[in-house]
């Protein structure tokens, strides 16, 4: 076979080992945990959402693997509007309603407390801002940032809410979900979000074995 061929070829099996890698979006119309958002469950005093972006990804875009489990977890980094002018503190909370996990929404990672001047978490962050605290996830209490780490099949939905609130929460490294809602219940002035898309990485090693009990 000629040279020139052969490098042909070689570039049209590599464009359809991408196509079969590649996931397709999350199905429209079905989100099976929807019902267990945040932003559902706790509705907002005022119908003027906040605004929140995202340097890594845009609003229902692809979350680049390295914000993943995958490769590296780092913060994507969050922004967000300002708050009605009785904020006192907000919130962050990251669900997985693409999938269940003993009947919720999978909880990747909460943190509350943020003082109200704040507007912004930045790329990379590793530790909460002074007078912050992180908040359970689905690995227990007062855990750090999990971020996706999507099977095989379509893309999950990922929703990074953010919630003003009228006042701090008390402090608690052993808070639970149960009790981080309940205190933000009916304490929310505004809420908002950015949905990020996460997928299946096929060249990532399996996860370590967790230790046993």
């Amino acid at each position: 076979m000629q040279p020139h061929r052969t490098a042909a070829l070689a570039g049209l099996l590599a464009v359809l080992a991408g196509a079969a890698l590649a996931q397709a979006p999350p199905p429209r119309e079905v989100e099976v945990a929807a019902s267990r958002l945040v932003l559902t469950l706790i509705p907002a005093k005022s119908a003027k959402p906040l605004r929140v972006s995202s340097p890594a990804f845009k609003d229902m875009g692809d979350i680049p693997f390295e914000n993943t489990q995958y490769r590296g977890n780092v913060f994507p980094g969050l922004n967000w509007s300002k708050g009605p002018k009785e904020t006192a503190a907000y919130a962050v909370i990251l669900q997985d309603t693409d999938a269940l996990n003993n009947g919720e929404a999978i909880l990747h990672w909460t943190m509350y407390n943020v003082p109200a001047k704040l507007r912004s978490l930045p790329p990379g962050m590793t530790a909460p801002p002074a007078g912050a605290s992180f908040g359970p996830n689905v690995r227990g209490p007062n855990y750090p940032y999990t971020g996706p780490r999507t099977g095989p099949g379509p893309k999950h939905r990922y929703h990074f809410q953010v919630y003003a609130l009228d006042r701090p929460l008390d402090a608690n490294p052993a808070m639970t979900f149960d009790q981080l809602k309940a205190g933000m219940s009916g304490h929310v002035l505004a809420s908002g979000q950015i949905v990020g898309l996460g997928q299946f990485d096929p060249t990532a090693p399996p996860p370590a074995p967790r230790p046993a009990s």
